[in-house]
C-alpha cells in the first residue's frame, strides 16, 4: 500500500515569517508545500499598510507557493482584500478565523467571529463571489468551546473552500493549555473539505503521530515548531533527523544570511538587532539560557555576534 504524501504548510507568524525569512527558509531547508503571509488587513479608507503590500509583491517572493492570508470579519473589507489579491494575480488566499489575541477578537475578527455562524456565512458568500480565487480558512475549534466550531461545520461544508486548517485549541486559550485532539476528531469526521491539523507540532515524531491518528488529513500546518527547528519539514521529507554537526552548520548559514539580508534592508544597527532578537524568541530553544540572555541584552552588533558565536559552538 502506497503511503499518502501529506503536505506541510508553514503557518504565518507576525514579526517572523516575512518575505526575507520565507525565501531563505526555502533556500536553506525547504520541505514546505506552501508558505503563508502574515495576515493582511484593511486600514481606514479601504487602504493597506505599505509593509503588507510589499510582503506580497510577487517579484520579491521566490518560494514555490505563497498564499496571502487576510484578516476580515466584515464582508465589505473581505471583498476589498480579495479584489486586490485577484488583481495582483494570486490564485490562492487564506481567511484568518483563528487569531486569538483579544485586540483582534473583540473587533469580531480572527477567532472572535467563531461564535457567530451568520457572520461567518456572510464571509463565505463573499468568497463564493470570487471564483478566480481558491480560498481556505484557518480557524480554531471555537472561541470559548469546540461546540462553536461544530455549529459552523454546515456553513463551511457548503462553502467553496479549497481547504480548512484547524488549530486544535479554542480562542480563549491563545497558545496555552493542551490541544484538544478529541474535539479535532469530531470536526475531522464531519468536514467535507481537505483538512490540515495545526497546533503544537514541534518534532518529527509529532508529525508522524498526527498523521497516524488522522490518516485522512490533507496535511499539517506548522508555525512555532518550524521557527524553533527550521529543518523540521526537510527532516520529515527525508525521514531522518539532522545530526548535531550538520544541524548547527545549516542553522548558522541560515542565521547569517538572514542577518545579512535584514542588515541591507533595515536602517541602522538598532533596527537590525531588534529584528534578530525577535528571531531568537523561538529559534534553537535548547540554547543555553545565559547565552540567550547575552543575545537579548546586546546593544551593539559586536556584542550580538559574540553571543551568537557562543550559541553555535559545538
Amino acid at each position: 500500500m502506497e503511503l499518502k504524501d501529506y503536505k506541510i504548510h508553514f503557518a504565518p507568524v507576525q514579526g517572523h515569517t516575512d518575505w526575507i525569512y520565507r525565501n531563505l527558509h526555502e533556500k536553506h531547508f525547504g520541505g514546505i508545500d506552501a508558505y503563508y503571509t502574515p495576515f493582511i488587513r484593511v486600514e481606514k479608507g479601504n487602504g493597506f499598510r505599505t509593509k503588507d503590500l510589499r510582503d506580497i509583491t510577487p517579484e520579491i517572493n521566490r518560494v514555490g507557493e505563497l498564499i496571502p492570508q487576510v484578516l476580515g470579519g466584515d464582508p465589505d473589507e473581505l471583498r476589498v482584500m480579495l479584489a486586490m489579491l485577484a488583481d495582483k494575480g494570486y490564485g490562492r488566499v487564506d481567511l484568518n478565523l483563528g487569531c486569538p489575541f483579544s485586540m483582534i477578537a473583540r473587533k469580531g475578527k480572527g477567532a472572535g467571529i467563531l461564535s457567530y455562524p451568520e457572520k461567518v456565512a456572510a464571509l463565505m458568500d463573499v468568497i463564493g463571489a470570487f471564483p478566480v480565487l481558491h480560498c481556505s480558512v484557518k480557524m480554531r475549534l471555537g472561541w470559548e468551546s469546540p461546540e462553536e466550531g461544530m455549529k459552523l461545520l454546515p456553513v463551511l461544508n457548503e462553502a467553496p473552500l479549497k481547504a480548512v486548517i484547524l488549530h486544535a485549541r479554542v480562542g480563549v486559550q491563545e497558545y496555552g493549555g493542551e490541544v484538544n485532539r478529541e474535539a479535532f476528531r469530531a470536526f475531522y469526521e464531519g468536514s467535507r473539505h481537505p483538512l490540515y491539523y495545526n497546533g503544537d507540532i514541534r518534532t518529527l515524531e509529532d508529525i508522524r503521530e498526527v498523521v497516524t491518528c488522522f490518516p485522512l488529513l490533507e496535511g499539517v500546518m506548522i508555525g512555532r515548531g518550524l521557527l524553533a527547528n527550521p529543518a523540521l519539514a526537510m527532516e520529515y521529507r527525508e525521514n531522518r533527523e539532522l545530526c548535531r554537526e550538520n544541524r548547527l552548520r545549516k542553522f548558522r548559514e541560515f542565521h547569517d544570511e538572514l542577518f545579512e539580508q535584514n542588515g541591507e534592508r533595515l536602517q541602522g544597527d538598532h533596527q537590525l538587532l531588534m529584528k534578530m532578537k525577535t528571531f531568537w524568541e523561538y529559534f534553537l530553544p535548547e540554547t543555553d539560557r545565559k547565552v540567550l540572555k547575552k543575545i537579548k541584552k546586546a546593544n551593539k552588533v559586536t556584542q550580538y555576534n559574540d553571543a551568537v558565536a557562543e550559541a553555535f559552538k559545538e
